[in-house]
């Protein structure tokens, strides 16, 4: 039954129709252990994540995507469908880092708009932001204490270098870090979805 297989392997159907590895039904135990302290792996819907794009109201080919806890790329991929200047994952655990990097070179798709996709391991919390406008998607990736850490970066970066800023929260279980960073307002969401913008931007796209 689709049901049983969903749980016992994940979400597969993007895999199935794409050829690539992006469910959680094959992470090893050791990175689902290491996921007990951080954060488990489970991919973004891909209905869902065109559901989130559409909330945005922006021009996209003048918007670096970056996926703070990438996993395998699902993610990366799916942005890579929409005309993002680049794209950029950001992942701690080198298994699922490993393999989104084989995603990005096996994947192909007739609608892929955008082909600069960069995956790279490390802790989020040292990333280094881009200079270019942004679009940050989070799938609840960080504890709060490194979620502000995060901010905090993203903040120091956007007064150095002012710029436009979208925050797509997924899963925004604390989504008070965001409400009280001083610098984000929100502009749009719903139940399983928040996005947030830097002041003087056009609103989300609701619904």
């Amino acid at each position: 039954m689709p049901e049983r297989r969903r749980q016992r392997y994940g979400d597969m159907e993007y895999d199935w129709e794409n050829r690539v590895n992006t469910t959680s039904g094959t992470v090893g135990w050791r990175t689902r252990l290491l996921g007990l302290f951080h954060s488990p792996y489970q991919p973004t819907e891909p209905a869902l994540f065109r559901e989130m794009m559409a909330s945005l109201a922006l021009e996209f080919d003048q918007f670096t995507f970056v996926d703070l806890g990438s996993g395998k790329g699902r993610t990366l991929l799916m942005a890579s469908e929409y005309p993002f200047r680049r794209i950029v994952g950001v992942e701690l655990i080198e298994e699922l880092h490993r393999t989104a990097e084989e995603n990005i070179r096996g994947y192909q798709s007739a609608t892929q708009q955008c082909k600069r996709i960069e995956a790279v391991c490390m802790d989020a919390r040292e990333f280094e932001f881009p200079t270019e406008p942004l679009v940050l998607y989070l799938f609840n990736p960080l504890p709060e204490r490194a979620l502000s850490e995060v901010l905090r970066r993203l903040e120091k970066t956007l007064a150095q270098a002012p710029r436009a800023a979208w925050v797509v929260y997924h899963n925004p279980l604390l989504e008070t870090a965001l409400g009280a960073s001083g610098y984000l307002e929100k502009a749009g969401g719903t139940a399983q979805y928040s996005v947030y913008r830097t002041t003087g931007q056009p609103r989300a796209t609701t619904g």
